[in-house]
This record gives structure tokens, C-alpha cells and sequence, in this order.
């Protein structure tokens, strides 16, 4: 137990370093998140006995450079070369005046959580839901006064919507897989737990937003510079891969800008360099965090959780409790749903079995509370992604992202009350 409590701390650390010192300093930027990443990482490697130090290093490097954190850096510097480009051409905000001109200023939270949605159902994914949302959410903070941590959060939470339960969701393919139940049996079920959560969140953003005062926009919408936009949402939507996505957008913020005269070649170049930089804090956060996450990994950290979980399970409840979880902790240690449901995916299926919970309850448990957790985390890719485009600390968003904290609540009732009952 105490070898699995060490394999841990390395989390204990960046949470006492960051969270509680800047909760105690009541300012969250008096502790840059990749100085406490940086010193979490470096205990992380000092308690990692028997090997040697370049061993640990090794493991390290390995947690910090796999492909799914590779994927995740060349996200990151492609959405930074696009959205600073695009800001430059002026596109974001004439998308942001053709949405102020089209939506009434009343319906500004609801419509953008509705795109979040659709988009996130389309595409299967959060993250390119949020590359193609948030700048446009952020130019409508600026437009309407609106809190920007909180219209930010909007988008977060409507993207977490279709990673929960579109078909093309890695989320899902992954947990039906493992519990072994047909895609349409797992969406019916998560349907319960989801739509009432999300049809409720739309009612209070109409109701948040009846207040917002009506807002004309700025200057003349000149169509040609909402194409990206329009291109990287209509690509989107069609389930084109968010890299390839990305790419076209910024060739075309490229190509309009300097028909328009808004830069010149080289100001292209510029501007992706600036955007590309600006990228710099979540990269490095990527990388430790990564890096970090591995070794607790390999000291027996994920191992410590699931053992320890499943041994006081005694019950269908308790067998569907611990799954939640089991979802969660590794989720929390791999800032990574995808793989926290394949980490525990086999186990949560002897569970299921072996006390009689439904495959298909089992998939949406392990879906549900995985994008909730990942949802709310502040170093996992979309909280760090939306940060980094909003230019703002991924930690402000958290109080505002009721859908995900809600939809956790939900999923959690659902448990305890036996809901839905057809397959509880």
C-alpha cells in the first residue's frame, strides 16, 4: 500500500504546489502551472527507485513522446499557427460579427453551446470542437462583455456532449469494445443520462443570456474573411481529421489574407510564428505532464487504484460505483479518457460479470465518467487547448463548466437510483 501511495504523489505534489498555494494566494497566476508541472516531474523522478537515474529519465522521455503526445503537440502548433493567422487577417472577427448580426445577443450562450454540440456529435471529438469554437467564443466575449472564462466554458462543455456519445467518438468505439455491446445499445443508454443534462443546460443559457444587451457589429462583414471558418467548421462537421482541418484553414487564411492586403507573405509567416509560439506553455505542459503520468504508471500507481478498488465490491451498485471509480482515478493519472477507459475496460468487464451489471450500463459508465473527469481536469487537452486559444488560465474555466459537473451528478444518480431501470 505505502509503494502505491508513493507512485502516486507526484499528482499530490502538483496539487499542493499549484492548486493550494494559489488557492491560498487567491490568485491563480502567482504559480505558473509549468513551474509546479516542472517540480512534480522532477520528484516524480527522484522517487522512482531502483534504476538508475537515466533509466528514470528514459521512462520519462518515453511517457512524454508517444504518439498520442505528439498528436496532441502538433495540434496544438497548428491551432496556434491557425487561430493567431486568422486574428491577423481579421477572420475571427468577421465571424464574430456575422454571428452577432444573425444571433439576437439573448440567444449568444445557447446558440454556441448548441453549435458545440452538433459539432461535437458530427466529429466524435472535443478537442476539434474547441479548436474551431473557442476563438469565435472568445471575440464574442470581447464583443458583448460577456465573462470570457465563462463563454469559453460553454464551448468546453457542449464539446463534451459528442465525445460522450457520438458513434465516431474514440470514447465510445473504445468502451463498447472492451464491454463488448453494440454502439446503438450504448447510445441509447448514455441518451438517458445525457439529454436530459444537456436540454437542461440549454434552458439556463437562454435564461443566463436574457440580460445580455443587444450588440451591432463593428465595421463592414466581409464574407471572404469568414471562409476559414466556415471551411474548417463545414470540414469538421464531415469527420475530416482535425489536423487536416487545421492545415486547409490556414493555407486559406494565407491565401485571402494577402489577397486582401491584411499581411503580406512573410506577415503570413509572422503571424503562424507568434501563434506557434504562444502555443509554447501548453506544449511544455503537454510534455511534463506526459512524462510525469508515465512513471506513475510504471511505479504501480494505475495498478495500487484498480486493486484497491475492486476489493470491497459486494453488490451491482457497488460493482457500478467502482467502475465510475476506477474511470475517474486513472483518468485523473493519464489526463487521457480514451486510454483510461482502455486501461480499465478489461477489469470493469469482469466486474460487470461478475455481479450481473448490463454490458451496456457498463460502456456508458465508463464512457460517461471518463469525458466528465477529463472534462474538468485542468492539464488535459481540452481545458489546456481552450486556454491556450482564449489566452487565459485553463484553471478560470473550471467553475464555469456546469455540463460536465452536472452530467457527473447525473451519471452518479443514475447508479444510486437504478437508472434507467431497463438496464439496471
Amino acid at each position: 500500500m505505502k509503494k502505491g501511495i508513493i507512485a502516486l504523489s507526484p499528482l499530490l505534489v502538483f496539487i499542493l504546489l499549484y492548486l493550494v498555494t494559489s488557492i491560498i494566494a487567491r490568485d491563480f497566476y502567482k504559480v505558473p502551472i509549468t513551474v509546479a508541472f516542472m517540480a512534480s516531474s522532477i520528484y516524480a523522478v527522484i522517487i522512482s527507485r531502483g534504476m538508475t537515474l537515466r533509466k528514470r529519465i528514459d521512462i520519462f522521455s518515453q511517457g512524454a513522446g508517444t504518439s498520442q503526445m505528439m498528436l496532441m503537440i502538433w495540434i496544438f502548433v497548428l491551432a496556434g499557427a491557425f487561430a493567431n493567422s486568422a486574428k491577423m487577417m481579421g477572420a475571427i472577427d468577421a465571424t464574430v460579427n456575422l454571428a452577432l448580426l444573425l444571433l439576437p445577443a439573448k440567444m449568444i450562450l445557447a446558440g454556441l453551446f448548441l453549435a458545440a454540440c452538433f459539432i461535437s456529435l458530427s466529429i466524435g471529438t472535443s478537442v476539434g470542437t474547441v479548436v474551431a469554437l473557442v476563438p469565435i467564443a472568445a471575440g464574442m466575449a470581447d464583443y458583448t462583455g460577456m465573462s470570457l472564462p465563462m463563454i469559453v466554458a460553454v464551448v468546453v462543455g457542449g464539446s463534451f456532449f459528442g465525445d460522450n456519445l457520438s458513434f465516431i467518438s474514440d470514447t465510445t468505439i473504445v468502451a463498447t469494445s472492451t464491454q463488448e455491446c453494440r454502439l446503438s445499445d450504448k447510445f441509447r443508454v448514455n441518451s438517458y443520462l445525457v439529454m436530459p443534462v444537456a436540454c437542461f443546460m440549454l434552458i439556463v443559457y437562454i435564461f443566463m443570456g436574457i440580460h445580455t444587451q443587444a450588440v451591432h457589429p463593428s465595421g463592414n462583414i466581409d464574407i471572404l474573411k469568414v471562409i476559414p471558418y466556415f471551411v474548417v467548421l463545414v470540414t469538421a462537421v464531415l469527420g475530416m481529421n482535425v489536423m487536416a482541418v487545421l492545415t486547409i484553414g490556414l493555407f486559406l487564411t494565407g491565401i485571402i489574407g494577402i489577397l486582401l492586403g491584411a499581411f503580406d507573405f512573410f506577415g503570413w509567416m509572422q503571424a503562424m510564428g507568434n501563434g506557434i509560439l504562444g502555443m509554447g506553455e501548453l506544449i511544455i505542459i503537454t510534455i511534463m505532464a506526459g512524462g510525469m503520468l508515465e512513471l506513475i504508471k510504471y511505479n504501480g500507481g494505475i495498478d495500487f487504484i484498480i486493486s484497491h478498488m475492486t476489493r470491497q465490491v459486494n453488490s451491482k451498485r457497488g460493482a457500478e460505483l467502482s467502475i465510475a471509480t476506477l474511470v475517474s482515478l486513472v483518468n485523473i493519472c493519464t489526463a487521457n479518457n480514451t486510454v483510461a477507459i482502455l486501461t480499465v475496460g478489461g477489469i470493469a468487464k469482469k466486474i460487470g460479470d461478475r455481479f450481473g451489471v448490463d454490458n451496456r450500463k457498463c460502456a456508458s459508465i465508463l464512457d460517461t465518467f471518463s469525458c466528465m473527469m477529463q472534462g474538468i481536469i485542468p492539464y488535459g487537452a481540452q481545458l489546456l487547448m481552450a486556454g491556450g486559444l482564449a489566452a487565459i488560465n485553463p484553471i478560470s474555466i473550471i467553475p464555469f463548466l456546469y455540463y460536465p459537473f452536472l452530467l457527473g451528478i447525473m451519471a452518479l444518480a443514475s447508479i444510486l437510483v437504478r437508472y434507467p431501470k431497463k438496464y439496471s
